[in-house]
C-alpha cells in the first residue's frame, strides 16, 4: 500500500511538473513570436474612410409600427410563458 502511494505522487509531480515546463515554453514561444511578427509586417495605420454615396434606405423601412406592433406581441408572449 505504502508502494501504490509513492508511485501515485511521484506520477502526480512529474505530469504537473511536465505541464508547468510546457506551458513556461509556451509563454516564451508566443512572446518570441510576437516580438518576431511585428518587425517582420509592422501594423499598418488606419486609413482615413472615403466619402461614400448616400445609401438608399433598405426595403420595408416605411413599415416600422407592423415591426414593432410584431416585437411587442413576441416579447409578451415569451414572457407570458
Amino acid at each position: 500500500m505504502d508502494n501504490l502511494v509513492s508511485e501515485g505522487i511521484n506520477l502526480m509531480v512529474f505530469g504537473m511538473g511536465f505541464v508547468a515546463v510546457f506551458l513556461t515554453l509556451l509563454v516564451f514561444a508566443v512572446t518570441v513570436m510576437t516580438k518576431v511578427l511585428a518587425k517582420v509586417a509592422p501594423e499598418q495605420p488606419p486609413q482615413p474612410a472615403k466619402a461614400k454615396a448616400k445609401a438608399a434606405p433598405a426595403a420595408g423601412a416605411g413599415n416600422n409600427d407592423e415591426l414593432i406592433a410584431v416585437m411587442t406581441a413576441a416579447v409578451h408572449k415569451h414572457r407570458s410563458n
